[in-house]
């Protein structure tokens, strides 16, 4: 369970998270839409603690973080997972020397769990190469493997589609499907409405640093705040 209480945050002095409040329950996908410089990867950066809040409480699997907070942080990783839209792959380690190492540094991987995940999304070919010897579809791949080998209860994910095609998408979303079925919560951030009504249990709409409507996939039909409103009219124009 992860849950977030009146987050705020501030970067070169303009607000990007405004008393944000969220929950990622066990078992269900829960999906972040919004506007560009809305405070989306603000938010997985702040629940993450990767970019700690101003101010604030996150829970994590029964560890609670305060802020603002002088101390150092116990890291709620890897029961807490995160894939960014860099990936964060080492440059000089092969695309299977990035997938192993953290894994192996504690002692956890599990061969058998990762043979099926090479396999499942097709990385067979490029395992060898380097990060910048692949395409960035590649790099996407790895950086997902990579955060699901470590078996986290609750996963954040930013984008994580971006750079896949239509059936590579439907590999993440089959997986996703899976994991959520394990028990793992998951809060994923994308621009793909379609991929957000097939893999969704629950939608947050953010817009200016401010979570604005909340609700099922239902509020895709059926918005209630002129913003969200607009959102979709955007959205819908722009396809």
């Amino acid at each position: 369970m992860l849950s977030a209480r009146n987050l705020r945050k501030s970067l070169s002095g303009r607000a990007v998270l405004r008393d944000v409040s969220i929950d990622i329950v066990p078992g269900a996908i829960t999906v972040l839409i919004g506007p560009s410089g809305s405070g989306k990867s603000s938010l997985l950066g702040a629940i993450s603690l990767l970019h700690p809040p101003d101010a604030g409480v996150v829970e994590v699997n029964g560890a609670t973080y305060r802020f603002p907070s002088d101390e150092p942080l116990p890291a709620p990783w890897p029961a807490l997972g995160v894939v960014f839209q860099q990936f964060h792959l080492w440059p000089h380690m092969t695309i299977e020397e990035n997938i192993r190492f953290p894994a192996e540094r504690r002692g956890g991987l599990d061969e058998k769990q990762l043979a099926g995940l090479i396999d499942r999304f097709e990385m067979g070919q490029f395992l060898g190469r380097y990060p910048n010897q692949v395409s960035h579809g590649q790099r996407q791949r790895a950086a997902i493997v990579r955060s699901v080998i470590l078996q986290p209860r609750i996963l954040l994910l930013d984008e994580i589609t971006s750079a896949l095609d239509v059936e590579q998408t439907a590999q993440i979303l089959n997986h996703l499907g899976e994991l959520r079925h394990e028990g793992v919560g998951i809060l994923m951030v994308t621009h793909l409405l379609g991929f957000a009504r097939r893999a969704a249990d629950h939608i947050l709409f953010m817009s200016d640093g401010e979570i604005v409507e909340r609700g099922d996939v239902s509020m895709l039909n059926a918005p209630q705040s002129a913003r969200l409103q607009r959102f979709l009219s955007i959205v819908e124009t722009a396809r």
